[in-house]
């Protein structure tokens, strides 16, 4: 149907555009969703069964007993392309026999070449897990444990000991470190279900990866990974403490560094813990030098057996704002109370609780030197043997010497040693 209308000199011919088929539509349509190749996959799958039903329905409603209504049909062509195939309902027309026929080809490879993909998704997901190439999600309030250094079998194994509390699935370890290094880890029952991601820590998307905006502890050691310098390596680790505390600023942070002359620069960033291991190295060399025996006393401090040397507790809430005496003479046990750690937890925290309170006080020359005050406030901050009047502040901690347990010493006093202690147990089990 066309009209014409005059315009000028011509005619003019407009003509009512023709319709396009269905099937054209519907591919043009799957063509231009902005959607996986999965979904492309699955609507023509779809919309492929829905043509076939339609073809067995029109052509056995009126010459089948079977098939009375469109659901008869939507039913055998479902239990035919999946195979199943009862046999409660055949064709009995040419055309609906080849629609069958169809049916049950298409069935077989569409369900083969989805079972392939579904396996392929799987593959490919194991093989990235073990390659440390995975993205957390989900994970929150994990522990980071970023770089590689030679023993790291024996540090996880002390990790995992010290931290109960911490599922070994929220435990990440993060760096580059050979294959021939990581697969001693990953092949070891005793670290299994530890998640292990291959990248650079210093790396921001790499520590996206991580989900570090959700993590709750990070420990940043020594990276011997790489073929780098001393100064390389606390360089690194310094600029892992930046990335890190500006992605997530109220991550606990703790960091090892090799040379002291660094520490200036993890305290600007506001680093929660510091371990000067070379330095504590040579501290013990040292009094080991005067022949007093503080390297055996040190020995038995940083013992890594639970619940022996020293020991940081919680104090009750009831104490909070008491004297160090009544904390002190409260307590009970083997246990040996020798100071108290301040400001205990994530620095950014503990400041903003700190701004808070000094902006309480009405007096304005009082809430200058609160503010003076939380300028040089350091986090974690040890206070050895405090006099009794001592009040305890807020987000502090006891420090205690806890001995070793009295099945530990033979009848007359004298201390077992490690090996003595292990046959003492052997001998009871036997027994």
């Amino acid at each position: 149907m066309t009209a014409k209308k005059k315009s000028g000199k011509a005619d003019i011919e407009f003509s009512q555009p023709k319709k396009t088929p269905l099937l054209v539509r519907f591919m043009l349509w799957i063509k231009h969703i902005p959607a996986s190749d999965i979904f492309r996959i699955l609507a023509g799958f779809a919309f492929i069964f829905l043509v076939l039903v339609v073809i067995i329905f029109v052509s056995e409603a009126n010459s089948n007993s079977r098939i009375n209504n469109f659901f008869d049909a939507f039913w055998y062509s479902l239990v035919t392309i999946t195979t199943v195939g009862y046999g409660d309902i055949t064709p009995s027309t040419l055309l609906g026999r080849l629609a069958g026929i169809i049916l049950l080809l298409f069935g077989v490879v569409a369900f083969a070449g989805v079972s392939g993909k579904i396996a392929s998704v799987f593959f490919d997901r194991q093989v990235k897990k073990d390659r440390g190439l995975i993205r957390l999600e989900k994970i929150k309030n994990h522990f980071l444990i970023c770089g590689w250094k030679p023993n790291f079998d024996r540090i996880l194994l002390g990790i995992i000991s010290a931290n109960p509390d911490i599922p070994i699935d929220h435990i990440v370890l993060i760096n580059n470190a050979s294959p021939e290094n990581m697969d001693i880890i990953k092949t070891d029952k005793r670290f299994k279900g530890l998640i292990y991601l291959f990248g650079d820590y210093t790396d921001e998307a790499t520590l996206l990866r991580a989900n570090v905006r959700h993590a709750e502890r990070a420990l940043i050691l020594s990276d011997y990974s790489q073929n780098s310098s001393l100064m390389e390596i606390d360089s690194r680790t310094v600029l892992a403490v930046l990335t890190i505390g500006s992605l997530n600023s109220r991550i606990y942070t703790a960091a090892e560094l090799i040379d002291s002359k660094f520490r200036q620069h993890l305290s600007l960033a506001h680093c929660d813990e510091i371990i000067l291991s070379t330095d504590y190295e040579r501290s013990i060399l040292v009094s080991a030098s005067s022949g007093t025996g503080l390297s055996h006393v040190l020995r038995e401090l940083i013992t890594e057996k639970s619940g022996e040397g020293l020991i940081i507790n919680d104090i009750p809430f009831e104490f909070i704002g008491k004297t160090y005496r009544e904390y002190r003479r409260s307590l009970s046990g083997g246990r040996v109370l020798i100071g108290l750690l301040e400001n205990t937890g994530n620095f950014y925290s503990r400041r903003k609780e700190a701004l808070h309170e000094a902006q309480k006080n009405p007096n304005i020359q009082q809430i200058v030197n609160n503010l003076k005050k939380i300028k040089r406030l350091k986090s974690n901050e040890p206070i050895l043997t405090p006099p009794d009047e001592y009040i305890i502040k807020p987000n502090s901690r006891g420090i205690f010497v806890s001995g070793r347990k009295r099945t530990d010493f033979t009848l007359d006093g004298t201390a077992l040693d490690d090996s003595q202690i292990l046959n003492e147990e052997g001998g009871a089990d036997d027994r």
